[in-house]
């Protein structure tokens, strides 16, 4: 949903058009992606034995199909709302980003905890650290909660806009500078086991091993992971700036829609692949284990129906 400053005479009536069109572009593309990963889903995820990693893939999966939906029909121009509807999937909209984002977090520390072999220090440094973030941000959310647009304003019964006022944007600024810090931190210890594993590696050892293409798979899809919410955070921390509050500019238009793509993908694309592409790795894995013992097995049935028909000759 668009905000807009709450002086009244600074307001355009033709209110972010362009950042509309990639919001409802951006929900679409998610909703696409889980249709093209539904089969793979069912068959990695639904079918499995339950789990944490599992209860946080589905309840993720769900909202982000859910909040897609609400986003496309708040913003798809010429679809008549009323003001308290605007207001109602405003409030889901905004406190949704904050309750996808720690179970993603969740799921980052789980990875790390089994990269440094169960450790339970890493365990309790990481919720520690975790839970200091969380509780600062609340804290911080609490006395500048301004900053969540408290107040949504229906334009030609079609368009949804949000009142912000200038100083709500300093405790945006913090919650997002706290988070990229964190992430930060994710990826220092993810990087520096990753880099331990491969010197601790046999040099003569070129073959591939289970534990290796694992690690390989999960540095890959946490650089991928801290680079969209990075990428995010910054172009949160940017929307304390005055120019990007003109929405008359098409420049700040494609920057707020441009923002909307990236924090959507990160929550529902890339950060369910955190868990996905640690079990399709799995799977493949064990599928290519059953196909190297069953050659040494289709050998020896060979040879014994070789022996039985040279006794019978």
């Amino acid at each position: 949903m668009p905000l807009i400053p709450s002086d009244p005479t600074s307001w355009s009536f033709n209110t972010d058009p362009v950042s509309n069109y990639f919001i409802v572009a951006s929900s679409t593309a998610v909703i696409y992606d889980w249709v093209l990963t539904f089969g793979q889903e069912y068959e990695l995820i639904w079918t499995q034995r339950r789990s944490l990693m599992t209860a946080l893939y589905i309840i993720v999966r769900c909202i982000g199909s859910i909040y897609s939906v609400s986003n496309v029909l708040l913003n798809l121009p010429g679809v008549l709302k009323t003001a308290k509807c605007c207001n109602v999937m405003n409030l889901a909209l905004s406190w949704t980003i904050f309750i996808v984002n720690p179970m993603l977090s969740v799921i980052l520390i789980t990875r790390l905890h089994a990269m440094y072999q169960r450790s339970r220090k890493i365990l309790v440094f990481l919720v520690g650290s975790l839970c200091a973030v969380l509780v600062t941000c609340g804290v911080v959310g609490g006395i500048g909660s301004s900053y969540t647009p408290a107040n949504a304003i229906l334009l030609d019964g079609t368009q949804c806009i949000s009142e912000v006022d200038r100083g709500g944007q300093v405790s945006i600024l913090a919650l997002y500078i706290l988070a990229t810090v964190w992430h930060v931190l994710t990826l220092c210890l993810a990087i520096w086991i990753f880099v331990k594993h491969l010197r601790e590696l046999q040099p003569p050892s070129t073959g591939k091993t289970f534990v290796g293409d694992c690690f390989m798979v999960l540095i890959r899809t946490q650089i991928v992971y801290f680079a969209f919410i990075t990428l995010g955070c910054a172009l949160n921390i940017g929307l304390a700036s005055s120019v990007v509050l003109d929405t008359s500019r098409v420049g700040t238009q494609v920057y707020r829609g441009f923002l909307e793509l990236v924090t959507l993908f990160q929550m529902f694309v890339i950060g369910p692949r955190l868990i996905l592409s640690v079990r399709e790795h799995h799977a493949e894995f064990l599928a290519n284990s059953d196909r190297t013992l069953e050659m040494p097995t289709l050998a020896f049935e060979e040879r014994l129906q070789e022996s039985s028909s040279d006794s019978d000759a």
